[in-house]
């Protein structure tokens, strides 16, 4: 009977070696980091890997992905209502960019500094990710220059026109007099505890 592939173990080795040494390992060094004794062993570790999304193969040239790389593991979920049996098990590894990021070449990060935003959980200090030149809609949460000043707030459309609308009921909307430019959607929301 076959012996069934460890891939979480063998993802973990080739995960370490990759971030040590900054490259993928040759055949014979892969033989030593999974104990395998052939190669044709290592061939078949290095398909299944494909299959998985961890590397790239494309003939004899392979490469590690963002997937194996990353250093968050997903563990499984946790219930936030009435508490439940919980396992861990190792469902995924992702990085924070593959989860958070949708389009990395139009993204940028900005630091929050007041709390007009507070009641849509965006407090002073956090991080915002946004995406420049995505369409703002109705109650998208946008970084917006109005009459020359920069300000993170909801954007909606009405009657008399463009209104930017804070989380705070401590502030006023604003109505651009001058000029407004929309920088950007925000996309996520990071925050340090």
């Amino acid at each position: 009977m076959p012996r069934k592939t460890d891939i979480a173990t063998k993802v973990g080795r080739l995960r370490e070696f990759v971030l040590r040494e900054k490259r993928m390992p040759g055949y014979s060094e892969m033989l030593t980091l999974f104990g395998y004794r052939s190669k044709q062993a290592v061939h078949s570790l290095l398909l299944k890997l494909d299959e998985l999304g961890y590397i790239t193969k494309t003939g004899r040239k392979i490469a590690f992905t963002d997937k194996l790389i990353g250093n968050i593991r997903l563990l499984g979920t946790v219930q936030a209502g009435f508490p439940s049996p919980a396992e861990e098990e190792l469902l995924d590894t992702i990085t924070l960019d593959e989860f958070l990021i949708e389009k990395p070449e139009s993204t940028f990060m900005l630091r929050v500094t007041g709390d007009s935003m507070i009641d849509a959980g965006i407090h002073p200090g956090d991080m915002v990710l946004v995406e420049r030149d995505a369409p703002p809609r109705k109650n998208s949460i946008v970084i917006a220059q109005v009459d020359g000043e920069w300000t993170i707030k909801y954007f909606v459309k009405d009657r008399q026109g463009v209104r930017l609308d804070p989380a705070n009921s401590k502030y006023e909307p604003i109505r651009p007099q001058n000029s407004l430019e929309i920088a950007g959607v925000v996309r996520s929301v990071i925050r340090k505890y």
